[in-house]
C-alpha cells in the first residue's frame, strides 16, 4: 500500500497536545478508509505538523482526516519509508511515547540539509590513486558525520546528501570536513583538491513532489554554482546564531547567502535548466527572460559565481557534457550538440581548455 506524508499548518493556539488528540481521532476511524497511521511530527515553533500514513490513495487520507477532526492537510506527497527514516530518524512513534495514554509528540520534522560535492576532476585520477583518495575521503567524512550526528541519505564517490537535526552540528561538521579535506586529497594535482559544501534547511513536505525537495534543490544549486567552497543560507545562519547566543559563523571561511540571492539563484537555475541545451540561447534572451538588463545580470552572476553570463553558460554546458561523457551517453558529436555546442571541434577545444584533456581521451580513460 502506498505511503504518504502530509503537511498541516497549525492554527494559532493549537499545541502539541491538541495535535496528539487529533492523531488519536485519526486512529479511531482509519480502518473505515483503509488507512494506517504510522506516526506524526509536531513543531509548535513553526506551527506545522506532518503525518505519515499508509493509504490506498490521497483521497482516502483526506477523507479520514475530514471524518476524524475536519483538518484537511495542506499538501500530500508519496514517500518511501527508508528515505523518511534516513531523513527523520524514525517511521513510528518514539519509544518513550508509545505506552502513554495520550501520545504527545513535540518532535519537529525541520532539518538542515548538507550537500557535499567533490570535483569531477577526481574521476581523472589513475585507478589506484582514486581508490586511495576515496578511502581516505570517505573515512574522514564518516568520522565527522558520526561525531556531529549527521544522517547519510545517499552518497557516491564524489557526493553526499546528509540530514541534521541541529544547525550547530551541521555547521561544525562542515567546517571539520573542509579542514580534513586537504589532508586526504592528492597533493600533486591541485585541480583535484576542490570540495564544495552547502547547508540549506526546510521541512519534508512543501508544494514540491518529493520529500525535502526544496531544501535539497537549493543546497545542490549552491554547491554547483556559488564560487565559495562553503555556503549556507540566511535561514541556517539565523538559526545558528539563535542556537549559539548570537555567536556568528566565521565569515572568512563561510559565505552566507542573502535571501534575495537565494531567490535569484533559484530563478536563474529554473530558467537555465529549461533552456541551456538550445544552441541559439543568447545572453540577450537570457537577461530579458529573467527581467534584468545585461549589466544587472552580469553584476548578479559575477557576485554569485565569479563569471560573466557567457562564461557561466559555457561552463554549465561543459559540466553537463562531462557527466554525459563519463556515463557514455552518446559519442562526442552527439554530446556536443546535445549540450548546445554548434560543432564537435569547438566543443573539444572548450573541453580541453576547461578540463585539460580532450573528450576522446577522457572517454578512453573512463570506459565503464
Amino acid at each position: 500500500m502506498p505511503l504518504y506524508m502530509d503537511r498541516h499548518e497549525i492554527p494559532e493556539g493549537v499545541t502539541a497536545e491538541h495535535v496528539a488528540k487529533m492523531h488519536q481521532e485519526d486512529l479511531k476511524v482509519q480502518h473505515l478508509y483503509g488507512c494506517k497511521g504510522m506516526t506524526y511530527w509536531c513543531d509548535e515553533q513553526r506551527r506545522t505538523a506532518f503525518c505519515l500514513i499508509e493509504a490506498p490513495n490521497k483521497k482516502a487520507l483526506q477523507d479520514m482526516h475530514n471524518h476524524a477532526h475536519g483538518e484537511y492537510p495542506h499538501s500530500i506527497i508519496e514517500v518511501n519509508e527508508t528515505i523518511v527514516e534516513s531523513f527523520l530518524g524514525r517511521i513510528e512513534d518514539p519509544e518513550k511515547s508509545q505506552n502513554t495514554e495520550l501520545n504527545i509528540i513535540n518532535d519537529p520534522a525541520f532539518r538542515v540539509i548538507m550537500v557535499i560535492e567533490t570535483s569531477n576532476y577526481l574521476d581523472r585520477l589513475e585507478a589506484n590513486q582514486f581508490t586511495i583518495f576515496t578511502q581516505k575521503f570517505h573515512n574522514s567524512v564518516a568520522k565527522s558525520l558520526i561525531k556531529f550526528n549527521g544522517r547519510i541519505i545517499k552518497k557516491d564517490n564524489n557526493n553526499y546528501l546528509v540530514s541534521f537535526k541541529s544547525v550547530t552540528d551541521a555547521v561544525l561538521c562542515a567546517q571539520k570536513i573542509h579542514f580534513q579535506f586537504k589532508y586526504v586529497t592528492p597533493k600533486f594535482d591541485p585541480s583535484s583538491r576542490k570540495l564544495n559544501i552547502a547547508l540549506s534547511s526546510g521541512t519534508p513536505v512543501t508544494a514540491k513532489e518529493n520529500i525535502f525537495e526544496e531544501a535539497i534543490t537549493l543546497g545542490t544549486r549552491m554547491c554547483d554554482i556559488i564560487k565559495e567552497p562553503f555556503v549556507i543560507t540566511s535561514e541556517v545562519n539565523a538559526l545558528y546564531e539563535g542556537e549559539n547566543r548570537n555567536a556568528t559563523v566565521d565569515r572568512e571561511s563561510v559565505r552566507i547567502l542573502k535571501a534575495t540571492d537565494e531567490k535569484f539563484l533559484n530563478q536563474l537555475m529554473d530558467f537555465i535548466e529549461d533552456k541551456w541545451h538550445k544552441p541559439d540561447f543568447s545572453v540577450s534572451y537570457f537577461s530579458k527572460s529573467l527581467g534584468y538588463s545585461k549589466s544587472q545580470l552580469n553584476r548578479k552572476l559575477k557576485n554569485l559565481t565569479g563569471q560573466s553570463p557567457n562564461n557561466f553558460l559555457k561552463e554549465f554546458r561543459l559540466h553537463k557534457a562531462l557527466k554525459l561523457l563519463y556515463k557514455q551517453h552518446g559519442n562526442i558529436s552527439e554530446i556536443a550538440f546535445e549540450t548546445g555546442f554548434n560543432s564537435a571541434a569547438y566543443f573539444s577545444k572548450c573541453f580541453l581548455d576547461k578540463y585539460h584533456i580532450l573528450p576522446s581521451k577522457y572517454i578512453q580513460q573512463h570506459s565503464i
